[in-house]
């Protein structure tokens, strides 16, 4: 009688199964626009191609994606500014440094890499402005917009040491979110003080979660702290003390603020690259503010800076 059961059991199992067919959509290539302007920075545009999931993902197909040739122009209402392309291997000086935190590329590697963006050279970034974006290229038109809010300084910064430790923690801060302006903030920190090979941090680094907004605590003063994130490219610290700034250290923090649209994307940019190969993971569509059919963003920024010394 068992026997019966099972093998009935196996027949009705059997006889469910379906086979599913899946179409998949074909590659659409599409125009990805990756554009930032900061107060007292000028506007610096990057424009890639989207590329195939199944084609190679080396160097040469990395620099091939980026397009030059195109016509891209900033305004800010009053002056209407034609971005002059400008490569990595051929910087005017003084751009350097922007550059390669536009790119997050260490300065001695930019020059041996032909990376070129799209660079301001009669408008920088202030306070208050809203900022127009036009970009042609192969006869097509895309268009965004971004305005440069004013920044929310920090009440207070400090740092403590993490127990059981005693010279070693994170960075905490204090700060006072305005009533009622649904604020978005992007946290970065560069170390100041010199290495040990003499040489100083090139770059802002951001930690884990480098986006949040004030869904949670519009109008509140509230205390938070964030880890270190240059202790986890930095191979000369050990393994338990990554995370953590030590004592004697001195960190340029700088909180800046940005539009809901631009956090919006930021948020869910990060989201999936944080569970990218999650098989678990919801789906995420990254919203853009461009239109005109491109993918990425277009970002204005309004930084708030200081300087933390890390004793009790």
């Amino acid at each position: 009688m068992k026997r019966i059961i099972y093998i009935f059991i196996c027949i009705s199992i059997a006889s469910c199964s379906k086979e599913v067919q899946i179409d998949i959509p074909g590659y659409e290539e599409q125009l990805v626009i990756d554009g930032v302007i900061e107060t007292g920075q000028p506007a610096i545009v990057l424009l890639s191609s989207t590329a195939n999931i199944y084609s190679p993902t080396n160097l040469e197909a990395y620099l091939n994606g980026f397009i030059s040739g195109a016509t891209v122009v900033v305004s800010d209402g009053m002056v209407n500014d034609t971005l002059v392309e400008i490569c990595t291997d051929n910087l005017p000086p003084g751009t350097e440094e922007i550059a390669a935190a536009f790119f997050g590329i260490p300065l001695e590697e930019l020059a041996n890499l032909n990376l070129c963006g799209y660079f301001s050279t009669q408008i920088v970034g202030e306070v208050g402005k809203t900022y127009s974006l036009n970009v042609q290229v192969n006869g097509d038109n895309y268009t965004s917009s971004t305005s440069i809010l004013n920044p929310t300084p920090l009440d207070s910064l400090f740092w403590k040491p993490e127990a059981p430790l005693e010279d070693h923690g994170f960075s905490w801060a204090v700060l006072s979110d305005p009533v009622g302006l649904n604020d978005a903030y992007r946290w970065e920190v560069k170390r100041l003080n010199v290495l040990d090979d003499g040489s100083l941090d090139p770059l802002f680094y951001k930690p884990f979660g480098p986006f949040f907004d004030d869904a949670f605590f519009d109008g509140l003063t509230f205390e938070f702290a964030y880890e270190n994130p240059i202790s986890f490219f930095d191979e000369s610290v050990e393994e338990q003390y990554r995370g953590y700034y030590k004592q004697g250290d001195s960190i340029l923090v700088k909180l800046s603020k940005l539009g809901r649209a631009e956090f919006d994307f930021f948020e869910k940019k990060y989201n999936q690259m944080y569970t990218a190969g999650n098989p678990f993971a919801t789906p995420t569509n990254i919203p853009s503010n461009i239109e005109g059919g491109a993918l990425g963003i277009w970002a204005g920024f309004s930084p708030w800076t200081d300087t933390l010394i890390c004793q009790p």
